[in-house]
């Protein structure tokens, strides 16, 4: 059967090889038999299945296991992945995900972490250690995206032209020393030899800015989720600002403490449920002790279950007392996220940004609302 046919034939399942025959074609090769066998028990008929021992009595793991072998051996990770969720879609496999044996085996997916964080009151004492394992991988892969940019953006943005008198190795301000002494360049040794020496003044950390990230955990929410909370853990190891988390449904949980590491941080959300977005916003409200060294991120699809009037006052008193706020329906790649457009569009004639946001555009995002620079670009880029 040529490449082409085989394809087909793999697409349209067993029940077509008669009619792939009658045109011709020859039989699948062993290895397309292998995943025409592992797609069917996804996209096949009502009896296929993983060869589980009958009717009614559902697959076992031990098949479940030789089915993912298969997969992984078969087909490319980013399949993988896709199948993997058909599975817990259309068969229902919960077990996929409370099984540590399984757990191993499956390709680390941003919808897959999602959908086991939802499903992490469930999951069996003999699980969580895997479970947490599988929520790891995708968050060494998140930091391995946003960490440095995110670094570069606080420090490219943070006022450093406060000094200090005070000499510290650890705090000296490199660009501005050498600048001030240019003229003092030794040509013969090729470098500059300072005069004098400038010190970033240490003490101006009180005056330090306070970034509050706000988060709907709703479960729709899950990839915002992730992205946001490794945003934030990178950002409250870092001394030059200072990191609130808060996560809301209808109740409100402070998650700060947990923001050392940031799968402590999202197993500490509670994914489901409604959403009283004006009750978080007031919680943070308070929160805020300098206004105009504050940056307050509102993550939501704003689907708000309690009080909408309320939540339009709220941010525009926030705004108006000089908080810098950002509004953002999502942070996911690709795809239109879904949110109430009426809402959005309210908070955006008050001249707040409201839009989706590309991960990778964390870190500009960050850097031009420290600079207090507009975020119009990035909200036009993204449809907001």
């Amino acid at each position: 059967m040529t490449e082409q046919m085989a394809r087909w034939r793999l697409i349209l399942g067993a029940e077509t090889q008669e009619s792939f025959a009658g045109m011709g074609g020859g039989t699948l090769s062993q290895e397309e038999l292998l995943m025409d066998s592992a797609l069917a028990a996804i996209y096949g008929g009502p009896g296929e299945s993983f060869g589980g021992s009958g009717a009614g009595k559902g697959p076992s793991s031990p098949h479940i296991a030789k089915w993912l072998g298969d997969l992984r051996s078969l087909f490319d990770p980013e399949i993988v992945a896709v199948v993997q969720n058909d599975a817990i879609e259309r068969k229902g496999l919960r077990q996929l995900l409370l099984e540590p044996e399984l757990l191993e085996d499956l390709e680390p997916d941003l919808n897959m972490a999602s959908t086991l964080l939802m499903l992490k009151d469930q999951i069996p004492k003999k699980s969580k250690e895997s479970a947490r394992k599988f929520i790891r991988k995708i968050v060494e892969t998140i930091n391995q995206m946003l960490e440095s940019d995110v670094r570069r953006a606080v420090t490219a943005a943070l006022n450093r032209r406060a000094h200090s008198p005070l000499p510290s190795a650890s705090a000296i301000d490199f660009p501005y020393t050498i600048r001030r002494n240019l003229r003092n360049y030794n040509a013969e040794l090729k470098t500059v030899i300072p005069e004098r020496v400038w010190f970033f003044d240490r003490s101006s950390r009180v005056n330090r800015w306070h970034v509050i990230l706000d988060i709907d955990q709703s479960g729709s929410m899950g990839q915002s989720i992730l992205y946001s909370s490794v945003m934030a853990c990178i950002l409250a190891s870092m001394s030059a600002v200072r990191t609130s988390v808060v996560a809301f449904d209808t109740k409100i949980m402070d998650l700060t403490p947990l923001c050392e590491d940031p799968v402590d941080l999202l197993f500490g959300f509670q994914m489901g449920g409604g959403t009283d977005i004006a009750k978080s916003i007031a919680y943070c409200q308070d929160l805020v002790e300098a206004p105009a060294k504050t940056l307050f991120f509102l993550i939501s699809d704003l689907e708000e279950g309690g009080n909408r009037a309320a939540l339009l006052r709220r941010l525009e008193e926030m705004k108006d007392s000089g908080v810098t706020v950002v509004v953002l329906l999502a942070i996911a790649d690709g795809g239109k996220p879904c949110y109430d457009a009426q809402t959005a569009q309210r908070i955006a004639s008050m001249g707040i940004p409201c839009f989706a946001c590309a991960p990778e555009r964390l870190p500009e995002l960050l850097e031009r609302a420290l600079k207090g620079q507009g975020l119009e670009e990035l909200a036009g880029e993204k449809g907001g």
